[in-house]
């Protein structure tokens, strides 16, 4: 099949990806939303040899292709056949931060898989480059990934220049249709989980978004990895997830201060619905769950947990995950494992930094 659609034009080939260094035949060019399908099938294909199965589902790609188009970069390299044999994507993810994503067809020559993502790789510390100085920065950080046992990937990575920096465990829960029947249990008195209000036109409270936002970016400047991110780039980053729902943001509050100024925020947890695979029942994701160092202790983050499952069952989902750092100071690890999480595969954060200008 030949492209005629002029929105596949030809991106500049650079000296990383030089035609000559290419199979004959092969092109550059940024993708389109019609290439949603092909990009898909070439992810699944990754996930599969790097972990054993697929868990991206078709709508998180278009969702990459056709939102934050101000801030994501795509290149996408095709075989004669038109086949997307490789995809590199940049997300501009907050000030001094930027998301590298680099996927290479698995059944490619060694060689030829070498050659191409070493291309994609340098593509993408240009684009980072780019989006870098449009924000006035001299540096920024590129943070990528690989799955634990895809050594392909993390060779890679290291020729790029990147370090293996931490390891994540991406856990799951199992979700029973009884616990969205169970009447709530005051486990912690004085602490209490709400949804976000919702206004009279139907969306959230402008004021319980900002809560939300306020209280994960203090609750997570001692986690590793920590950027400060506007509330602005925050919630607009958030809508465009496809599994996004205001009715899975949750607040916790300490209602029992002595001091009469009412009930104070503790902790946040915001979560998103991941679709089942193949028919299956859908699960919930827990994209982010944070509480308040001065609130610690007083069980918010166990509330917030059991707000979530609760809401699962009763949403008829089979199960519940999250991700959380191997070597997290406060305690989590613990506290996903005692209330029933066990970890599916593990992941890998590798980070370069990189000179912007001069």
């Amino acid at each position: 099949m030949t492209r005629t659609d002029p929105r596949h034009r030809p991106a500049p080939v650079s000296p990383q990806i030089a035609a000559e260094t290419l199979p004959p035949g092969w092109v550059v060019s940024h993708p389109a939303p019609d290439d949603v399908d092909d990009l898909h099938l070439l992810l699944s294909r990754h996930e599969v040899a790097a972990r054993g199965r697929s868990g991206t589902g078709r709508e998180d790609v278009d969702a990459d292709l056709t939102t934050g188009g101000l801030t994501r970069r795509h290149l996408v390299v095709r075989d004669p056949d038109d086949h997307a044999q490789g995809w590199a994507t940049v997300h501009d993810r907050a000030a001094g931060r930027v998301l590298v994503s680099v996927v290479v067809d698995p059944d490619l020559e060694p060689s030829t898989a070498d050659t191409l993502a070493e291309g994609l790789f340098g593509w993408t510390a240009r684009a980072a480059a780019e989006l870098a100085t449009s924000r006035g920065l001299d540096l920024t950080q590129m943070d990528s990934g690989a799955f634990a046992d895809d050594l392909r990937q993390q060779r890679w990575l290291t020729r790029a220049g990147f370090e293996h920096t931490r390891t994540w465990w991406q856990m799951s829960r199992p979700v029973d249709e009884a616990e969205g029947d169970a009447p709530a249990v005051d486990q912690y008195p004085g602490v209490v989980v709400r949804q976000v209000r919702r206004a009279p036109d139907g969306m959230p409270e402008q004021a319980d978004l900002i809560t939300v936002h306020d209280v994960l970016e203090e609750a997570f400047t001692d986690h590793f990895n920590y950027h400060a991110e506007t509330f602005d780039e925050f919630v607009s980053r958030l809508r465009e997830d496809p599994g996004h729902r205001w009715d899975h943001w949750w607040i916790a509050e300490i209602v029992d201060d002595q001091d009469g100024t009412g009930p104070r925020a503790a902790g946040a947890l915001v979560g998103t619905v991941s679709p089942g695979a193949g028919g299956a029942p859908d699960g919930t994701y827990v994209a982010y769950l944070g509480v308040l160092r001065s609130a610690r202790g007083r069980g918010a983050a166990r509330s917030l947990l059991d707000a979530v499952i609760a809401d699962a069952a009763a949403r008829g989902r089979d199960r519940v995950g999250l991700e959380v750092d191997a070597e997290s100071p406060t305690g989590a690890v613990d506290l996903y494992t005692t209330t029933g999480f066990s970890t599916s595969y593990v992941t890998q954060s590798w980070h370069r930094d990189l000179p912007v200008g001069g």
